[in-house]
Order: C-alpha cells, then sequence, then structure tokens
C-alpha cells in the first residue's frame, strides 16, 4: 500500500471524514462556551459588586486552563492515537470533553470550575491530532489540500452552532448553564466512533509490520520509539518547526482573538449602566431607553456569529490558499493581514461601531486561515508511526505558550484596567512574528522528500 492509498471503500472513507469533521466541530463548541458564557458565568459564581478587574483576570486564568490543559492532552492522546490506534484515542477524547463539560453542572466555585475546565479540555487537545490523522490516512493525497480546509473548518462551525444558541436562548448571571448540557451532548459521538468508525489501514499495517520485523524505530508500544525519535535527529529539526508554526496561532487565538467576545459583553455592561443613569436623570423606563440605545444581551452571540462566520470561510480556503500560493508564502500572507485586521480592530475601533462587527468577521477570516494550513501542513512533516504525535506536540505546543501568556495578562490586569481592547492591541503582536518564523520551514520540494 502506497502513502496515498487508505485501504478503505468510499463508504468507509466517508464515515472516517463525518467522525472526525464532527469530533472536531464539538471540539470548537467546547472551545467557544466559555468563551460566551465566562462574564455572566463570573458574575453568577463570584459575589456581588466583585470589580471589573477581578472578572477579567478570571477569563485570563480559565484561557490558561484551557491552554494547559489542551497541551498536555494532545500530548497524552496523540501518544494513545500512536499507541492504541486513531480511533479508540478520538473516541476517548470526545468523551472526555463532553462529559467532564457536562459535570460542570454541579459546580458553584470559581476554581473549581477552572480545574474541571483544564481536565475537559485534554480531551479538546487529542482530538485534533487524532482527527487530523485518521482523516488525512483514509483519504488519497490528492484529496488533502481540500480536506485541509474541511477539518479546519469544522471547529468554527461549532463556533456558530453556539453563537446561534446564544441568540435563541440568552445568556446571563440567572441562565447560563443550559450551555453545559450542550456540552455534555457530543458523549454520544464518543460512543459512535468508538463502536462504528473503523481504524486507519496505514497506521493497522505499521503496527502489524513493527511486531513482525521487531523495528523497534517504527514501533508504537514503546514511548521512547514516538516522542524520543521526535526530539532526537533526523526528526528534531522539523518538530521544532511544527511547534514555532503551531505556536502563532493558537497564541493569537486565545490571546488576541478569543477577547473579542468579552469585550464586548463589557461594553454591553458599560452601555446599561449608562442607560439607567440616563433613564433616571430623564425620568424614561428603562427599558425604553434601552431599546433607544441598541444594547441587547445577546450582543455577544451576534459578535461570537461574525467572527466565527469569517473563520469558516478562512479555515476553508487556508488549505487551498497554501496549495496555490506555496505554503511559506500563505503562512506569510496569512499572518501579514491577520496582524493587520487585529491592529484596527482593537486599536481604532469601539463594539459600538456600525462596522465592528464586519472587523470582527475578517478577524475570523484572517486568523483562522492558519487553522486550514495546519492540517495540511503538519502531517506532511512527520512519518506515519510518528504523525499523531508529532502533528499534537506541534499544535498544542503553542498552547503552553498562551497560557503563559494568558498568565501573565491575568498578574498585570491592573496595568491595563481591566480594558480587553488594550490586552488585544498588545498581544496582536504575535502575528508578527509568524511573519518571520515561517521563513524557517522547509520549501514544499523538502517536505515532499521527507
Amino acid at each position: 500500500m502506497t502513502e496515498t492509498e487508505s485501504g478503505f471503500n468510499r463508504a468507509q472513507r466517508l464515515s472516517v471524514l463525518a467522525a472526525g469533521f464532527a469530533a472536531w466541530m464539538f471540539a470548537g463548541l467546547e472551545n467557544a462556551l466559555f468563551v460566551l458564557i465566562h462574564r455572566q458565568m463570573m458574575l453568577s459564581l463570584l459575589p456581588p459588586g466583585t470589580p471589573e478587574t477581578v472578572i477579567t483576570e478570571w477569563f485570563a486564568w480559565n484561557q490558561a486552563a484551557f491552554m494547559l490543559g489542551a497541551a498536555t492532552g494532545g500530548w497524552i492522546f496523540g501518544l494513545m492515537g500512536d499507541r492504541i490506534g486513531r480511533t479508540r484515542a478520538l473516541g476517548a477524547s470526545v468523551l472526555c470533553y463532553s462529559l467532564l463539560t457536562l459535570a460542570a453542572w454541579w459546580i458553584t466555585d470559581p476554581v473549581v470550575m477552572c480545574s474541571v475546565r483544564f481536565l475537559a479540555m485534554l480531551g479538546f487537545g487529542g482530538t485534533w491530532p487524532n482527527a487530523v490523522s485518521l482523516v488525512t490516512e483514509a483519504w488519497p493525497g490528492a484529496s488533502r489540500p481540500l480536506l485541509a480546509g474541511v477539518m479546519g473548518t469544522a471547529a468554527n462551525f461549532g463556533f456558530v452552532l453556539l453563537g446561534c444558541l446564544g441568540l435563541i436562548f440568552e445568556v446571563t448571571p440567572d441562565s447560563w448553564r443550559w450551555t453545559l448540557f450542550v456540552g455534555g451532548a457530543p458523549a454520544a459521538l464518543g460512543l459512535a466512533i468508538l463502536l462504528a468508525v473503523p481504524e486507519s489501514r496505514r497506521w493497522l499495517t505499521q503496527k502489524h509490520a513493527a511486531r513482525n520485523f521487531g523495528d523497534s524505530s517504527q514501533a508504537t508500544t514503546p514511548q521512547q520509539s514516538v516522542t524520543g525519535q521526535l526530539f532526537r535527529p533526523p526528526l528534531l529539526s522539523r518538530t521544532l518547526i511544527g511547534i514555532l508554526l503551531g505556536s502563532i496561532p493558537v497564541i493569537g487565538t486565545a490571546a488576541n482573538a478569543n477577547w473579542v467576545v468579552p469585550w464586548r459583553d463589557q461594553a454591553a455592561a458599560r452601555q446599561a449602566e449608562q442607560t439607567a443613569a440616563t433613564a433616571a436623570r430623564n425620568g424614561t423606563p428603562a427599558s425604553l431607553q434601552k431599546k433607544k440605545n441598541g444594547q441587547s444581551p445577546r450582543d455577544k452571540a451576534r459578535t461570537m456569529i461574525s467572527r466565527s462566520s469569517g473563520a469558516v470561510f478562512g479555515s476553508l480556503l487556508g488549505g487551498l490558499i497554501a496549495t496555490f500560493a506555496g505554503r511559506r508564502l500563505s503562512y506569510f500572507l496569512i499572518s501579514l493581514a491577520t496582524f493587520a485586521v487585529s491592529s484596527i480592530l482593537f486599536g481604532l475601533m469601539q463594539p459600538s461601531d456600525p462596522w465592528f462587527d464586519w472587523a470582527v468577521f475578517l478577524l475570523g477570516f484572517c486568523g483562522v486561515a492558519y487553522f486550514g494550513w495546519l492540517p495540511l501542513f503538519l502531517p506532511e512533516l512527520f512519518p506515519v508511526h510518528v504523525r499523531a504525535t508529532g502533528s499534537g506536540i506541534s499544535f498544542n505546543a503553542g498552547r503552553i505558550a498562551a497560557a503563559a501568556v494568558s498568565i501573565f495578562v491575568g498578574l498585570r490586569m491592573s496595568a491595563f484596567g481591566g480594558d480587553y481592547s488594550a490586552i488585544g492591541l498588545w498581544t496582536g503582536l504575535i502575528y508578527a512574528v509568524g511573519m518571520l518564523v515561517i521563513w524557517l520551514a522547509p520549501a514544499e520540494q523538502a517536505t515532499a522528500k521527507k
């Protein structure tokens, strides 16, 4: 069986694609969940009258928990995918993030909530490497640019789905826990993957060959045969390059773009305070004044939909752009565009501006195009027997750096004055770094000859 032959018939390939897409889509929903509900959740869990800076600090801490959990899960479940199979590791990842999110329904303490968030995100981190490896190995190479865009799009459909639910059902301090039931629903998908999705034929062949010939360099059981090879020549340089390229968009998403929704929520709260004060001075009913000002608790859901809609198109086109423009040039252009949009959005605009949601759409489009690029490029860096672990480490290592940035922001929140726009303007510099590090990556010819 050659590199482009999967050993699957068409129905099996479609079932693998559907499972991988759905698993990553619901992982995206889990990611978006705390972004949407965070401020209202903290208003519910923290004592009345808690300063805005404290609420913002908790957003930073929960972001750090998400990043560290995803990074750890990417390594654990990625290693599991190389040792026990892509399908079993993917099903376990989905069960992990869904069931632990559901368990958060009973939590009333912000520290415990943050801890459970960390544990749930172990499954989130494990979903990416196993879903991408399973889909990549099930489809011929000619389909991979399109499949890369499709897989990159999946998580953003989860964002859009949650945003639409947020338009239908309000997220307030008194009604946010319903989202945890939504987050627990994918447990059914996890069971379906374990029971019905076929295992990668390439992984099975690799495992069988390693057992028959006693090839320790290709074996999937000892840890050293997987992670050890990735951090030794000749794969060390590729691992480091993968980590660098995977880190830029992950840090950018967590430490920059994710602040847009709570920023909109914060602005709506301030507008509500001004509305109440104006109504008191004028003797106007607060509800009428609120209607005049256009302030709505659903504004944050609209902003999430704007960002996620742009992200759907960006991630779908990211792989195609990389195919036509080349891996390195396309990454550079994505970094340049995202840096420009982020700087304009956080530096020159306010959530009340009429073009704000369109700018958020562009940030989603440009910033998430990376995630259509990554599933095309990262699997090309690594051979089959370390592909899931290598892709997982590359994609999730940036989460450790993003967690460090989130912790730093949380500790320095007083310097930012609880201002989300100031935070976004500062953290947007990460995209400028991406414009530089891409030139360390191997050219397409070198990657193809691997």
